[in-house]
Formats: C-alpha cells, structure tokens, sequence
C-alpha cells in the first residue's frame, strides 16, 4: 500500500511565521497561519487519530464513546482535522439518520520549520 504523507512547512518572513500545508500526492498547497496549526495538534484530537487507526469506528457516536468524550465535541474536532485533510468523514444513510464514519487519509505528518 501507498504511503499517504502531508507535509506541513512553517516560515518565517519578517517576522511572521507562516504555514504551508502540501498534500504530497496532490501537490496542492493550503496557506495558513501558525494557530491553524496549534488547533490541531493536540492531546484531544491525537487521542481521536489513535482511536480512528486503531478500532476504526463505523460512527462519530460510537468515536465519541470510545474517546469518553462529549458528541458534539468530538464531531467538533473531527470536522477541523477532515478540514485539514487528516481523516474524511463518510456519509451514510441509516433508517432515518445520517452517519459519518471516520477514516483516517494520511500514514505520516510530516513538519518543516524554515527560519
């Protein structure tokens, strides 16, 4: 299987430091600022990532119970990282519901700091 990889390059231009997100299959760039970053590395959403790879949940709801986390938090974090390009959020239709299962869409982050 193919080593799915995005590449995160932080630099810093008079001052301010800047980030360019780079899909590496795609080659598409995404420009944002260093607290874009901070959203998403953190111990919540590395928790979210372990439990995505590890007992691949078919749901948020079920996500959020593994987590022992509030719903709407989870799905909260679970959108920024989809926003991101780290995990996509699959719609499904139940009865009379819709579903979003979490799959996660890159192996490795990888994080370059120019100066």
């Amino acid at each position: 299987m193919e080593q799915r990889k995005k590449e995160i390059i932080i630099e810093e231009n008079k001052g301010i430091f800047s980030i360019i997100w780079k899909n590496i299959s795609s080659e598409k760039d995404l420009f944002k600022k260093v607290s874009s970053l901070k959203s998403i590395l953190t111990d919540e959403k590395a928790k979210l990532l372990y439990i995505i790879r590890t007992k691949k949940p078919d749901s948020l709801y079920r996500l959020a119970k593994e987590l022992k986390r509030d719903f709407k938090a989870v799905s909260k974090d679970a959108k920024i990282l989809e926003k991101f390009g780290l995990i996509e959020l699959k719609k499904e239709r139940t009865k009379k519901r819709k579903r979003f299962t979490p799959k996660i869409l890159i192996d490795e982050l990888i994080i370059h700091i120019k100066i």
